[in-house]
């Protein structure tokens, strides 16, 4: 019985961990993680070779980002998601709102910027050419919130309330656009609120939890809707092979609830992370006018000392 609308033979052992586990890769992110790990360490280790450093704690954000990918990628969760919606949302969650902050506190884009050689004068290179990428106006109208705050929502409400999401699982074509779209949907939402590297669009830190608490809370009633109903709601997941022992009702309860329970994860980890690039800004703005004031014998302060005194004088 084909249930996985790609052409194979879905009749999975019902799902335990271990067998979700196991390895069964989809060749296109498979390619794309060994990519981007490979990438990333040729990166760093130009740095190193040349005396730079770069932080450990960058390399294992990334890698650990590149690997939960992998995770629900390259694994049987993958299998497993075309038929049972629970496993499906753990790969959506994972790859939409887990992934990208891993990946973006990891600054790819910084340390591709480092490690790539300057074009020379008049000449375009890769580094140009990915600093003109970074402050386009594209990248200034995908990085808003005006932008990425609807394509958040959208990417729940409109794909899995609409027929779009059964299309989309009818081909493996479609379910690989439809992850891929997961994890860029991620990187732009993310990206302007705790992300390292430079961007267009970086307001500040209360801004950015705004706009974080703007979007989250939709994960949370997406998931009570699901919790919620009293019939199946998406096609695909309504009649699920016979060999998994499952029921499609039940099984949409769980999805509900993990889309629920998920949405927490990533605020507390982007809170965390904003309140320690917050912190590290402060500091570094205190040291920067310490040097000032070393620079110039403390003239801020001691004009300011005038000023008090010139108000006393006039109260006298």
């Amino acid at each position: 019985m084909d249930h996985s609308g790609h052409g194979m033979n879905m009749d999975l052992l019902p799902f335990t961990l271990g067998r979700g586990l196991q390895f069964s890769a989809d060749p296109v992110f498979l390619i794309g993680c060994v990519l981007a790990l490979g990438l990333y360490g040729y990166a760093v280790l130009r740095l190193r070779s040349r005396g730079d450093g770069w932080p450990v704690n960058r390399v294992v954000f990334f890698t650990v980002g590149v690997l939960s990918i992998a995770l629900v990628m390259c694994t049987k969760l993958n299998d497993y998601g075309m038929v049972m919606f629970s496993v499906h949302m753990v790969q959506h969650m994972v790859i939409s709102m887990l992934s990208p902050i891993l990946l973006l506190l990891g600054a790819p884009m910084t340390l591709a910027l480092r490690a790539l050689p300057v074009a020379g004068r008049d000449r375009t290179g890769p580094r140009e050419l990915l600093l003109m990428l970074l402050h386009s106006r594209y990248m200034k109208i995908i990085t808003h919130p005006v932008f990425t705050i609807p394509l958040f929502i959208a990417s729940l409400y409109a794909l899995y309330f609409t027929p779009l999401f059964d299309f989309l699982m009818d081909s493996k074509t479609g379910h690989l656009a439809m992850m891929v779209h997961f994890l860029a949907v991620g990187l732009v939402f993310f990206w302007p609120i705790m992300g390292v590297d430079p961007g267009p669009h970086r307001p500040g830190y209360v801004m950015r939890m705004l706009e974080l608490f703007a979007g989250m809370p939709f994960h949370a009633f997406f998931g009570i809707a699901l919790m919620m109903a009293t019939s199946p709601m998406v096609e695909t997941y309504k009649h699920p092979p016979a060999s998994l022992g499952i029921d499609a009702l039940s099984d949409q309860n769980w999805a509900g609830g993990i889309a629920w329970a998920f949405s927490e994860i990533p605020s507390v980890l982007v809170l965390i992370a904003l309140v320690f690039q917050w912190y590290r800004s402060e500091q570094r703005t205190a040291k920067r006018a310490d040097r000032a004031a070393d620079r110039d014998g403390d003239q801020e302060l001691k004009a300011y000392n005038a000023y008090l005194a010139s108000l006393q004088a006039r109260g006298q």
